[in-house]
């Protein structure tokens, strides 16, 4: 490979399908210095080659498809690849994380990414094999659903494949790979309107570490901890995703009706509880991955991927929905046809209010989901009203009206965590560069009621905990691992005996403290010259690569991701007037009797701007550019 850095295939391909030309681009160790890779390496790479006045759909828009330096190193829970474009449903900088096992065979072929623009004349699939690009005719493929795609491709690759709502451009359809879908945002029309069907790849190539005795060590102890903890190693395991059912339900987060409430009655009729005792066969995971949070069950006698808690929330509670079959049924459907379930759920959901307010006679009702199998395909066809709900919340409600109960923010509609009990997540959701998206918000909830117990609704310290999560979570994303490794950074001890003083006290102290939060938030990188407990990542991006990745280091890598997807969308016209959530979650009491189950978002997106050292209107200072290498990022 090429530089002096281990961990990385050294290569990233360029092709354009209008050609059929293929070379390589460029990415230095410098490069991989500031941006690591991932999320935040495809940021780099959108910058550089698209201009602001480009739209989601033309040729010119890439497909960024990009690994990081764990991906294939054999850590823990990193077979993780990022696909970055722009967005048809968002009009902005998109970016959306998968399990499958593409990314993992990318590299083994030689590849740390892989830059496709242009579109083919006609549908083609394009074939990666030991460096070498084939292109093949997806006329036959064209119409047949992700598992159909999947089966018809070379066996022993990594595939990523579209299905019928992607070839007809619905704005939220999801790439595949596997059973694990890349799903917000549209990337999947994206491929749609290149004719690209499909992608695989497949390789001889060993992955070269720098250190690869000590990378190992670190591995075998990051595994033991995983499985120790009890997030990683038992709740997720035992109940997968679906376990935050019940918590979101206790604290008043489950969203219900969309988002008119937190509370569904019937919750535990869709809960990983009930999921377990009643569906689940066995449990699936990603490579290399120890935790195996995948559901097995079985939908029309074919074991199938179970769904993830988002899926459980929009499409059960947010349409008043309690039959966990159909969810299931719903959950293997969606998948097959290439689209989003958070915002297929949430953009069914608005349907049916504007419907029960009188806005749009369109059929549907909350509690009445016998008939959503076929919207569903409707949607993937674009046939009938599914024509209108294939383009999302937010063009529905340019249309109907009811902006103000329009759950979404910068066209994204939002994951299933209602944020009027956890005002935190309601500043991430707003701020979030994609959009309404939990975890590229800092998925603050965790702290607010899912893991540790802060107070929701207080304003102290949210805005630095925002900020701080957000930049950890994107350099997380960029080394190539799975999110739900940031657990272990949650003390066990807190998870075990949330009634212990000391869970009381730290609990207390995060949001008593909020001039030492925004001092830890703003603080650089070099005066934080250590590995923070729990944050394995910093040691093996050490070991795998070569660096001296410290935790100050780490994060800063993250912060410069955020500001950097910031600026790209600023191009775009992104304001903070964007940063925003509909009324119902700012001005609407989720109970009139507590006075703070609002988001107070005003409040919180100035302490927010301050602290990231960006303007009045959202736009990050020059001097903030310039502390962060990105000054001539312009």
């Amino acid at each position: 490979m090429e530089g002096r850095y281990r961990g990385y295939a050294g290569e990233t391909l360029l092709i354009d399908l209008g050609s059929r030309q293929v070379s390589t681009y460029p990415w230095t160790d410098l490069e991989r210095e500031l941006y690591l890779g991932g999320k935040i390496m495809a940021a780099k790479i959108m910058h550089d080659i698209v201009d602001p006045e480009v739209e989601p759909f033309s040729p010119e828009n890439p497909l960024v498809v990009t690994t990081g330096p764990l991906t294939g190193s054999g850590a823990p829970s990193s077979s993780r690849f990022n696909i970055s474009t722009l967005s048809p449903l968002t009009n902005l900088l998109t970016s959306s994380n998968c399990g499958g096992n593409f990314g993992f065979h990318l590299k083994k072929a030689g590849f740390d990414g892989v830059i496709i623009t242009g579109k083919s004349p006609e549908p083609v699939w394009i074939e990666i094999d030991d460096g070498k690009v084939v292109f093949h005719d997806a006329g036959e493929l064209w119409g047949k659903t992700t598992g159909e795609t999947q089966e018809a491709l070379p066996k022993n690759a990594g595939k990523m494949v579209i299905g019928p709502a992607g070839e007809n451009l619905v704005l939220y359809a999801s790439i595949v790979s596997q059973e694990r879908v890349a799903g917000r945002a549209g990337v999947g029309a994206v491929m749609g309107s290149k004719n690209l069907k499909a992608v695989t790849a497949r390789g001889s190539r060993r992955m070269v570490l720098y250190d690869e005795e000590k990378a190992k060590e670190i591995f075998k102890e990051w595994v033991k901890a995983l499985r120790g903890h009890p997030l990683t190693g038992v709740q997720l395991p035992q109940l997968g995703s679906a376990g935050l059912v019940a918590p979101m339900q206790y604290n008043k987060i489950l969203a219900t009706r969309n988002f008119a409430r937190g509370r569904f009655d019937e919750f535990e009729a869709v809960s990983g509880e009930t999921l377990r005792e009643k569906h689940l066969i066995r449990n699936k995971g990603c490579i290399t991955c120890p935790i195996q949070c995948g559901r097995v069950v079985e939908v029309d006698g074919k074991e199938v991927k179970g769904p993830e808690l988002e899926t459980l929330g929009l499409l059960g509670p947010n349409l008043e929905n309690s039959n966990l079959e159909l969810i299931l049924e719903w959950n293997y459907l969606l998948d097959e046809l290439g689209m989003d379930t958070i915002s297929a759920g949430s953009t069914v959901g608005f349907a049916m209010e504007l419907n029960e307010k009188g806005l749009w006679d369109n059929g549907l009702a909350f509690g009445e989901v016998d008939n959503l199998a076929d919207v569903f395909r409707q949607i993937a066809c674009r046939e009938g009203i599914g024509d209108l709900l294939a383009d999302g919340t937010k063009r529905l409600s340019e249309r109907f009206g009811g902006r103000e109960f329009a759950i979404h923010s910068k066209g994204l509609e939002l994951s299933a965590y209602e944020p009027r009990r956890s005002v935190g997540m309601g500043l991430g959701y707003a701020t979030s560069n994609r959009g309404g998206c939990h975890l590229n918000g800092g998925y603050l909830v965790l702290l607010e009621g899912l893991a540790l117990n802060i107070d929701p609704l207080t304003t102290n310290s949210k805005a630095a905990l925002t900020i701080l999560f957000q930049n950890i979570m994107e350099a997380v994303s960029a080394g190539g691992s799975c999110l739900f490794t940031c657990y272990l950074a949650m003390p066990a001890f807190m998870l075990e005996d949330a009634n212990a003083w000391t869970t009381r006290w730290i609990n207390r102290a995060l949001t008593r403290h909020g001039h030492l939060m925004g001092a830890v938030a703003k603080m650089p990188g070099w005066m934080m010259p250590f590995h923070f407990p729990g944050l394995w990542h910093t040691q093996a991006l050490t070991a795998v690569t070569g660096m001296k990745m410290t935790f100050g280091r780490f994060k800063e890598i993250g912060e410069r991701g955020y500001n950097l997807e910031r600026m790209f969308n600023a191009k775009r016209g992104v304001t903070a007037a964007d940063d925003a959530l509909p009324k119902r979650l700012t001005d609407d009491l989720q109970d009139p009797e507590v006075p703070g189950s609002r988001v107070p978002l005003d409040d919180l997106k100035k302490e927010y701007y301050k602290l990231r050292g960006w303007d009045f209107n959202g736009l990050p200072k020059k001097e903030k550019l310039r502390k962060l290498g990105l000054a001539g990022v312009d």
